[in-house]
């Protein structure tokens, strides 16, 4: 049942010309408003995923729930069509169950605020906020278990309530949830800097409103909305083939020894509307690394590759949404059925900007990106300190981005361009640890044209015993490489204990016991190269060799690059070298995969120290009901 918007003024709003100049300020003020909204969470939340990771997602969507501005698409149409309940000025909205709300978020840790937006008792918009909780309960510090079989093991669901209603605190729920959670003044304080992000971009909104009047602001949305649909309309149409084209990549397992689970989209045009079929995606894990995924944000995704790709001046919203048309097959590691595990859906949600991007580049291939850092790998450590007191880290590592038609991929940067990585110094005075090493893997992103970026490196000396999991991905599959671009180096993790043993650690693991004087080594991958590395301007493999980005042997072996003992350029044994490697390379293709997953198999514990994952076997999933 949708929810009921309670207006006392039933006063329709009225369409009015808005011209290019005021329409302009507008715009600009909603982004300025939607940047303020990060800058008051940061400054106010406690945990360091939010305060300094930013792994939050800020929104301001017009009164239909569709995103004007924000980063992730408007995860507000699942909510507004299964709420159920009345909506007045003053409400504030609180939730985090994923079934609840049509996936519009995806995992118990990712708590959002809604908070409607009243003028003169109509309403006119929404803002929105989202953040990752450090914990929100469940069977392991984190609230991220591998090895959960349903979402009742991954912490508290809190249904869409009202934390305030008419503006009135909802003191007992809140209480009752911080009591569920390890940290729960950190879950208060978060919460908190939630509500103050969305209380500002209201200001911001009644201001513009005040500004300009309410029917103007309403009419500048509205062409905002239009004008983002004629450009998409325009991308899709150049961009877009009606032939059908598909691309599939693979998580490469589900932390309980399955995989690799493949993720297939389909994709083609029908007129001016673009189809995107995931039909061919492997059914749901056992596990948590289901993604029940809203097709309206899978819309945004699709949305942010092709502006960022085609045309980045575009301000993206959620105006082009009739243009893509989103097939999903129920049952799927994409839309898994009620109560399967989620949270630990990462893996999946990076890889589909993978799918994605081998979609678009197959007919167009001067604007095919590489496989790049799909991901966002969690370290959680967590116990009891000296003086007794809790302790409990959440931390998202970075990686190598893609190379790209224009320019090599950043080194050790987030999927997402806007998190930020946990200084160290921080971390050293907060938590029982010292970094040891922070430092990017030379070689370790794909050789090409334009190099993939390199991996992370980090190494934490624990300083007290605890626990510790991790939660990442590419330890099996490689990132690919285009346009004869080579794959990224993969992933791995291993611990040298305080004894003087090594044990290597899975991609994907809870409660690993560690005491103090352990090393952690966490390391990330690196993303896949773009174009011939043989027409890489060899001064430039030189500079890059001097910076420690590519070592002496790897500038040789991949680039054919000859150095000389003062890493000069020996340009006769490079142009040699170079001429000998180009006569033994086979035919190029458009994608470099490396080997094939049999292979990949055959070769798995000799290479990674772990056992290859096992084919997965499909059981069919029972349907329940979401109470």
């Amino acid at each position: 049942m949708p929810a009921t918007i309670i207006e006392p003024n039933t006063q329709s709003f009225s369409t009015v010309a808005v011209d290019p100049v005021t329409l302009d300020i507008i715009e600009n003020a909603l982004r300025n408003a939607r940047h303020e909204m990060d800058a008051t969470l940061v400054r106010t939340a406690m945990s360091p995923g939010i305060r300094e990771q930013g792994d939050s997602f800020p929104l301001i969507a017009d009164r239909e729930g569709r995103m004007v501005v924000g980063q992730f698409g408007s995860f507000l149409d699942g909510f507004l069509r299964n709420y159920g309940g009345s909506i007045e000025e003053g409400d504030v909205i609180w939730l985090s169950d994923p079934y609840s709300c049509e996936g519009a978020v995806s995992h118990n840790n990712d708590w959002i605020i809604i908070l409607p937006i009243f003028r003169d008792q109509r309403l006119i918009g929404w803002a929105s906020m989202f953040g990752h909780q450090t914990d929100v309960g469940g069977k392991v510090p984190g609230s991220l278990p591998t090895d959960a079989n349903s979402i009742f093991q991954e912490g508290v669901r809190i249904p869409p309530l009202k934390i305030y209603k008419k503006g009135v605190l909802n003191e007992d729920i809140l209480t009752l949830v911080l009591h569920q959670v390890r940290t729960p003044d950190w879950c208060r304080s978060d919460l908190n800097a939630l509500i103050a992000s969305c209380r500002t971009a209201e200001k911001r909104v009644q201001e513009i409103c005040a500004r300009f009047g309410t029917d103007v602001y309403m009419s500048a949305v509205e062409s905002l909305f239009e004008r983002n649909y004629r450009a998409m309309k325009h991308l899709i149409a150049t961009s877009v083939s009606e032939i059908p084209v598909s691309f599939e990549d693979y998580v490469c397992d589900d932390g309980i020894g399955f995989g690799p689970y493949k993720i297939k989209c389909t994709m083609w045009r029908e007129g001016d509307r673009v189809i995107l079929d995931w039909s061919g995606t492997d059914p749901q894990s056992a596990s948590s690394i289901n993604f029940y995924l809203n097709e309206n944000m899978l819309k945004m995704f699709f949305g942010i590759y092709m502006i960022m790709v085609f045309d980045p001046q575009i301000l993206f919203n959620d105006g082009f949404y009739p243009l893509v048309e989103v097939r999903i097959p129920d049952g799927s590691l994409l839309k898994p059925q009620f109560p399967a595990a989620l949270s630990c859906r990462t893996h999946a949600l990076g890889r589909i900007f993978d799918v994605l991007g081998g979609l678009l580049g197959q007919k167009t291939p001067e604007f095919l990106n590489a496989a790049g850092f799909s991901s966002s790998p969690h370290l959680m450590y967590s116990g009891v300190d000296k003086s007794g007191e809790y302790f409990q880290l959440f931390q998202i590592g970075f990686g190598g981005i893609p190379g790209r038609p224009f320019g090599d991929g950043p080194d050790g940067h987030s999927l997402w361009p806007g998190f930020t990585n946990v200084p160290n110094e921080f971390l050293e005075r907060y938590f029982p640890l010292r970094i040891e090493r922070y430092e990017t893997v030379p070689d370790s992103g794909g050789a090409g044209l334009n190099r993939g970026g390199n991996a992370i490196l980090i190494a934490y000396r624990f300083l007290e015993p605890g626990m510790i999991a991790i939660h990442d991905d590419r330890w099996f599959t490689s990132p690919w490489g285009v346009n004869g671009g080579q794959p990224g180096m993969r992933s791995r993790k291993y611990i040298q204990r305080a004894d003087g043993t090594e044990q290597v650690l899975p991609s994907k693991c809870d409660d690993i016991k560690v005491t103090a004087g352990d090393l952690l080594y966490f390391i990330t991958w690196g993303g896949g190269g773009w174009g011939d590395p043989l027409d890489r301007d060899a001064e430039l493999v030189a500079r890059e060799v001097k910076r420690g980005l590519v070592t002496v042997d790897g500038a040789k072996a991949n680039y054919g690059v000859v150095l000389t003992s003062g890493n000069g350029i020996d340009m006769a044994a490079t142009t040699a070298l170079r001429d000998q490697m180009r006569a033994a390379e086979g035919r190029e293709t458009l994608f470099n995969f490396g080997r094939s997953i049999d292979e990949l198999r055959a070769s798995c514990l000799e290479e990674t120290g772990l056992p290859a994952p096992q084919q997965p076997v499909w059981v069919q999933a029972r349907k329940a009901v979401a109470g």
